[in-house]
C-alpha cells in the first residue's frame, strides 16, 4: 500500500530527462510536498547585487524538484495536479539578465531587485521607495518528463508542461498536464510570490519555498497540450485602484508587445521618477500584457495594463 501524503525535500535536478531515476512512486490520489528553490539554485538572495547577476552560472538555473512516477500512469493519460498550498520564505529578487527578457536590446547592463516578504503573503512586499506589490504564490515550471531521448533545458515550455510561468497556477487550480512517458516522471520547481502576465524582464518575484500537490490521473486522455481550471477571480489581488495601460499597434504581435512594454517603461519613468531599469522590473512581477485585438487586419492591439495598486 502506498501512503497518501508524502514529502520531497532534497531531491533537485537540471533538465528534463526521462532516463532519470525516480526519487518517489505514489499512487493516483497521493498528495506531495515539495521543497522548491530558487530560479538562480542559491545563486542569489535578498542581499545580492548587480555584481552577482553578472556572475550567474546559468548551467544551474532552473532546477526542478523530482522526478516523481505516478503509479499506472502511461502515454496517452493526462496527469491532473491540483495546488494545494504554498509555504513561502520570505525572500525573493528580480534581475534584469543581460541578454534575457522582451527589451534585452535596451536594457543590456545587469540590475537586481531584492525582497522580503511576510510568509504569511498577507501584506504587500516593498518595492524599494516607489511601490507595494500584492503577492500571490504560483509555481512557474510544472511538467513531465518528454518522450524524447537525453537532457532536454527547462527554460522553454513544452507540450507537457515545464516553464509555463502561468500567474494562475496558484493555490485551488488544476493543470492537466499530457503524459509522453510511463510513470508520467513529473518535477515542479521556479516558486514565485508575484508575477505579472508575461514575465517581461524574464524574472518574477523568484523565491524558494514549499508546495503541496494532489495528483490524480485521467486515462486515455490524448490531452495535446496542457490544460487550466482555475477555480476564482486571477486580479482581485491588483484590480482595486485601475489600470494605467498602453498599446502597441501593428501586424506583429511580439513587435506590439515591445512597444507596449516600452511605452510604459517610458510613462513610469516619466511620472514616478523611476530609474527606467527599475520601472521595467516592477512591470515584470506586477503588470500584465494582454492581446486586445487580433481580428481586424492588417494591425493587432497589444496592452500592458498596470495596477495603480502598488502606488496607493
Amino acid at each position: 500500500m502506498y501512503a497518501t501524503r508524502h514529502t520531497l525535500h532534497d531531491a533537485h535536478h537540471l533538465g528534463w530527462d526521462n532516463s532519470l531515476r525516480p526519487v518517489l512512486t505514489v499512487a493516483p490520489g497521493s498528495t506531495i510536498e515539495f521543497r522548491c528553490i530558487d530560479a538562480s539554485g542559491g545563486q542569489l538572495d535578498a542581499d545580492s547585487t548587480a555584481r552577482d547577476v553578472a556572475a550567474l552560472d546559468f548551467s544551474r538555473v532552473n532546477p526542478v524538484t523530482g522526478p516523481v512516477f505516478i503509479d499506472g500512469a502511461e502515454p496517452g493519460d493526462a496527469l491532473a495536479v491540483r495546488i494545494e498550498s504554498f509555504r513561502p520564505s520570505g525572500i525573493g529578487w528580480t534581475a534584469n539578465i543581460p541578454g534575457f527578457g522582451l527589451l534585452a536590446d535596451r536594457f543590456t547592463e545587469p540590475a537586481i531587485a531584492t525582497w522580503r516578504y511576510e510568509p504569511s503573503m498577507q501584506q504587500p512586499a516593498m518595492f524599494g521607495r516607489h511601490a507595494r506589490v500584492p503577492l500571490k504564490p504560483f509555481t512557474g515550471v510544472i511538467g513531465n518528463a518528454p518522450a524524447a531521448p537525453g537532457q532536454h533545458s527547462v527554460v522553454p515550455p513544452r507540450r507537457v508542461g515545464g516553464n509555463l510561468d502561468i500567474r494562475d497556477l496558484s493555490p485551488g487550480t488544476v493543470i492537466y498536464l499530457p503524459i509522453e512517458v510511463p510513470g508520467a516522471l513529473f518535477s515542479v520547481g521556479d516558486t514565485h510570490a508575484a508575477q505579472g502576465d508575461g514575465e517581461i524582464c524574464g524574472t518574477a518575484i523568484e523565491s524558494g519555498m514549499d508546495v503541496a500537490l494532489h495528483f490524480d490521473l485521467i486515462k486515455d486522455a490524448q490531452l495535446e497540450t496542457p490544460r487550466l481550471v482555475i477555480p476564482g477571480p486571477v486580479t482581485r489581488h491588483l484590480d482595486g485602484e485601475g489600470y494605467e495601460v498602453t498599446t502597441g499597434i501593428g501586424p506583429d504581435l511580439f513587435e506590439g508587445a515591445r512597444a507596449a512594454v516600452m511605452r510604459m517603461v517610458d510613462h513610469l519613468a516619466a511620472t514616478r521618477g523611476m530609474d527606467p531599469v527599475d520601472a521595467y522590473m516592477l512591470m515584470s512581477v506586477c503588470g500584465d500584457l494582454r492581446i486586445s485585438e487580433i481580428v481586424d487586419a492588417p494591425n493587432w492591439v497589444v496592452s500592458f495594463y498596470f495596477p495603480r495598486i502598488v502606488f496607493a
